[in-house]
């Protein structure tokens, strides 16, 4: 009967029972895996092959500013020992523009004063970034023309550009030149431009015996005549009665200028000059 037939074929698709299989319940969909926070540890790096090179990451690159400042790390130690003479300058940032002619004694004592100074300080020499061109290299020794005082003006910037570089990394900084007070072409009013209004000018003008006898020692294109020292010398004198601060070293040491200049910018910070 065809009852009977729709029986046995239920029974057979239950196992032989009988009776209809119980529907079995919906599966139970797994749950998503939790996130993992920042702190949770993560798994090890796959083991590079024996002999495979290594790659280090490199570290993001800094974000660029518009000053040009660099975060420095503070200084683990002092860098050099301090000045100990009075207050000077001490931890004041401030840029020096140390004058003065040829055999001066100017790159040395502006190197010294910034080596001995209590925060850290740069020395930048005109003479050496000047030099820093080899190859057509025009030396004013043999004749001042365009393109001596072309490089000269290429240098000064260069020069100023790494000054305030330097401040705006609170580095103080100290540029020495031969600057004369009636050539508008290597004046002040350049360096002011170039360095910012806070430059303090400090002129050093030793006696003319001792700028020939310096001058002797020095060899290469540093070395000048002896009529080009003393036409040197008598132009620098013209800074007399400019109200710039003038050191006479004829009798000082390095030591005692270094510490007489730090001395004269300590008046300066607290009364700058007018020029």
């Amino acid at each position: 009967m065809p009852g009977h037939r729709g029986a046995t074929h239920q029974g057979a698709g239950s196992q032989g029972t009988g009776h209809p299989q119980a529907p079995q319940p919906p599966a139970v969909p797994p749950s998503p895996p939790a996130p993992q926070s920042a702190t949770a540890p993560r798994s090890p790096a796959a083991p590079r092959p024996p002999g495979a090179p290594h790659y280090p990451t490199a570290p993001p690159p800094p974000r660029a500013d518009p000053t040009g400042a660099v975060p420095l790390p503070p200084p683990v130690a002092p860098l050099a020992p301090p000045v100990e003479h009075g207050a000077g300058t001490g931890a004041a940032t401030l840029a020096v523009l140390l004058i003065g002619p040829a055999g001066a004694g100017k790159t040395t004592v502006a190197r010294h004063w910034a080596q001995r100074r209590r925060v850290p300080t740069a020395h930048i020499s005109l003479d050496d970034v000047r030099e820093w061109v080899c190859s057509g290299f025009a030396d004013p020794q043999s004749g001042w023309n365009e393109h001596s005082e072309a490089q000269y003006r290429l240098a000064r910037r260069t020069c100023g550009f790494a000054a305030r570089n330097f401040l705006a990394n609170g580095i103080s900084c100290i540029v020495d030149d031969a600057v004369f007070p009636d050539r508008p072409v290597v004046g002040l009013g350049g360096w002011k431009r170039h360095v910012g209004p806070g430059l303090l000018p400090v002129v050093l003008l030793p006696g003319l015996e001792v700028v020939l006898e310096r001058n002797a020692k020095r060899s290469g294109n540093r070395r000048l005549s002896d009529e080009e020292v003393a036409a040197i010398h008598g132009r620098m004198a013209g800074w007399y009665g400019s109200g710039l601060p003038i050191i006479d070293n004829s009798t000082y040491d390095v030591e005692t200028t270094a510490r007489v200049l730090d001395d004269v910018l300590a008046r300066a910070i607290a009364s700058p000059p007018s020029w």
